[in-house]
């Protein structure tokens, strides 16, 4: 008799060998060996060329491994262990987030469990330094919204709801509440919305996945939810390139700059006269050569 899984957690892995086992390690010593629900870890491996593989076989044997053989992004590799999952829940988690005593994934599933309106709930993520992870608590990335925070003006004015909307700064960071998106480095989604919802939109490589997800859900109805209670530390563009932090950092930011024009073209490029999109991309272009 198959035993019902109750969350499926996805890890999605690319030449992170050493944040991969600290991942591993860290889930095991504070989650898994914990919880009350059934669990089922899966690594996706975007055809790696470091020891990653080698690392899961020998020293993770619980874990489900699915070895890709060639790298398709982050939304495409993280649709191959969805399209499998039969779990009721299922969890993204980065390669780079380290869990910590306070990473109890229970509490978010108890949560779901009595909000059947909640599609998606994060944890708080936080950086080493203690600081949130402003990408779990996202509002929507509307043109002005994102006019106002790359001028500055959130910074300026966090309390405000239209200068702080890019991030919901506004917002207490110790409560739970609802917000616009969060980010995949680690959010739960109930598997039975994504029959309506649907899956990751593969046509984004890397970064805007997630907020485009987040979308959907918020447009099917379904509440995403953020849940301080729970935290997990982000080591921030440690996973996904090789090389020193500073290349990585580098060849992710421009993909974060790259996306929000895609990001824009799927959703708000018919609601704005063509200069605003001439902008935009006028805009990444000087960010793009600042990084």
């Amino acid at each position: 008799m198959n035993t019902q899984i109750d969350l499926e957690i996805i890890i999605l892995n690319y030449n992170s060998q050493f944040w991969l086992k600290k991942t591993l390690t860290t889930l095991q010593q504070y989650y898994i060996s914990k919880t009350k629900y059934t669990v089922r870890v899966t690594v996706v491996d975007n055809n790696s060329t470091d020891q990653s593989i080698e690392i899961v076989r020998k020293e993770f044997k619980k874990v489900n491994l699915l070895a890709l053989k060639s790298n398709n992004g982050f939304a495409a590799g993280n649709n191959v262990a969805l399209k499998q999952s039969s779990a009721k829940y299922c969890m993204l988690l980065n390669s780079d987030v380290e869990c910590t005593p306070q990473s109890n994934f229970d509490i978010l599933l108890d949560f779901l469990e009595s909000h059947p309106t909640v599609g998606v709930i994060t944890p708080k993520v936080i950086f080493t330094n203690g600081k949130l992870d402003p990408a779990c608590h996202r509002g929507e990335p509307t043109p002005l919204a994102s006019l106002w925070y790359f001028m500055g003006l959130e910074k300026l004015f966090p309390n405000s709801l239209t200068f702080g909307a890019y991030h919901l700064a506004y917002k207490r960071l110790d409560s739970i509440h609802t917000i616009d998106a969060c980010s995949g480095a680690a959010m739960i989604v109930r598997m039975e919305y994504t029959k309506q919802v649907g899956l990751l939109d593969e046509r984004f490589f890397m970064y805007a996945e997630d907020l485009d997800w987040c979308k959907s859900f918020r447009d099917a109805g379904f509440l995403i939810t953020y849940h301080p209670s729970v935290v997990v530390i982000h080591h921030k563009y440690k996973s996904g390139i090789k090389g020193t932090s500073k290349q990585i950092a580098r060849k992710t930011r421009h993909h974060f700059y790259d996306t929000m024009l895609q990001y824009y073209d799927k959703h708000y490029a018919t609601q704005y006269p063509g200069i605003v999109r001439w902008l935009l991309q006028y805009f990444i272009i000087i960010k793009k050569g600042a990084v």
